[in-house]
């Protein structure tokens, strides 16, 4: 009997060691404790430690920038004092994106981050767009950079860029963002009449926009394709985050560090069970926690130059309130809807249900987003090198 007791205490020891063993080595092969480490977020470090000066510094500044679903869709051509910033096609979004408006407002985010980088060197950066509709191929230049000696300044903007990151976590929505910082926030758009922007800090404005975000997200996820398109960008394993460099990943949701570090251990989740968690917490975090929403509008919502400049001011935006200690966090989903309606020749339901929202059917949404205070620091996203984005 003594013998029997045992050996089965000796065999649910060795289950129990096994089993411990097993998590430990999935925690540290999946980068449970390992939150922004690795050669995938080098280029954080390197702006910290050993960023290059030049035109080097200057592309540098914009691969740090926002991008959708962190796709990063730019390639940079350097030649003089000229810096070509070229569309990457092959990342792009595909159902997500259609016509290739989203891809062209991360390159917008990048053009903006550069020309805070430049003046900080003493440059001016003069910025031709390319005219013309979005194209969903082009082997031209989107933009064209001109480096020109100027005043040197160093912005808050300047600033803020390494500090810029998305929080998807839940804000603090008894905490107002204030009529002043509204008032400050709205002059980011002033210089830009191809460009309006609506902000809704009031119950009934949130309450009504919200509900058009969290529906435009059900469609998404119930749309096979839209989903699994969605699905190719999600980085939740460790190996695939450090060799793709791009992408969602587990660190970027939000969740709080344990549950983070639970949730790396546990085995991948299918893409069905991410779009589910996506769903209840656009709805239940991202739309209920926030104290203001808001949305770029433009004239012409398939214009090149247009796209280019309302990325610019999104990125102006979040690099303003990184300097406030404000989080922010796209929301786009009403304005992807627009663009899958129109690619399936559907009808426009969500583009009347913005223009009601709007009030003026000749402004069209191109970018709708969230702003508040959080007690959750942001996480680092990974990004590719100077050297997969530089065209030699």
């Amino acid at each position: 009997m003594v013998t029997r007791r045992a050996s089965i205490w000796g065999g649910l020891a060795g289950v129990t060691v096994l089993a411990t063993g097993g998590l430990a080595w999935r925690a540290w092969s999946n980068g449970a404790f390992s939150v922004g480490q690795g050669e995938a977020y080098e280029p954080w470090r390197r702006w910290r430690e050993d960023r290059p000066a030049g035109r080097l510094g200057v592309v540098h500044a914009g691969i740090l920038a926002a991008s959708a679903h962190n796709t990063q869709p730019w390639r940079f051509r350097i030649a003089n004092e000229r810096i070509s910033l070229h569309a990457d096609y092959g990342r792009n979004l595909g159902s997500f994106d259609p016509f290739r408006r989203e891809l062209h407002l991360s390159l917008g985010c990048a053009l903006e981050n550069m020309t805070h980088a430049a003046r900080a060197q003493g440059f001016l950066a003069r910025i031709e767009a390319a005219p013309g509709p979005l194209a969903s191929d082009s082997s031209g230049a989107a933009a064209e950079i001109t480096l020109v000696a100027g005043e040197r300044i160093v912005s808050e903007l300047f600033e803020a860029i390494p500090n810029r990151h998305t929080l998807r976590g839940a804000y603090d929505a008894r905490r107002e963002i204030s009529s002043a910082r509204q008032k400050e926030l709205g002059q980011l758009a002033e210089d830009s009449p191809e460009l309006r922007m609506f902000l809704f800090a009031d119950a009934a404005g949130r309450a009504e926009l919200g509900a058009l975000i969290v529906s435009a997200t059900e469609r998404i996820v119930a749309d096979r394709e839209m989903a699994e398109d969605s699905a190719r960008w999600f980085r939740f394993d460790w190996s695939s985050l450090q060799s793709h460099r791009d992408g969602i990943t587990l660190d970027a949701v939000g969740l709080p560090p344990l549950i983070n570090a639970v949730a790396k251990i546990l085995p991948p989740v299918s893409g069905e069970q991410a779009d589910r968690q996506w769903l209840t917490d656009t709805r239940d975090v991202h739309v209920a926690t926030a104290p203001l929403l808001g949305i770029i509008a433009v004239r012409d919502l398939y214009d090149r130059p247009t796209a280019l400049a309302a990325g610019r001011l999104w990125q102006r935006i979040h690099l303003w309130a990184t300097a406030r200690g404000i989080s922010a966090q796209p929301l786009n989903q009403p304005a992807e809807m627009v663009d899958r309606e129109r690619q399936l020749g559907a009808p426009e339901i969500t583009r009347e249900q913005l223009a009601k929202l709007t009030g003026d059917p000749s402004w069209r949404p191109t970018f709708v987003f969230r702003l508040g205070y959080a007690d959750q620091q942001p996480r680092l996203s990974p990004r590719r090198r100077l050297e997969d984005v530089v065209i030699r």
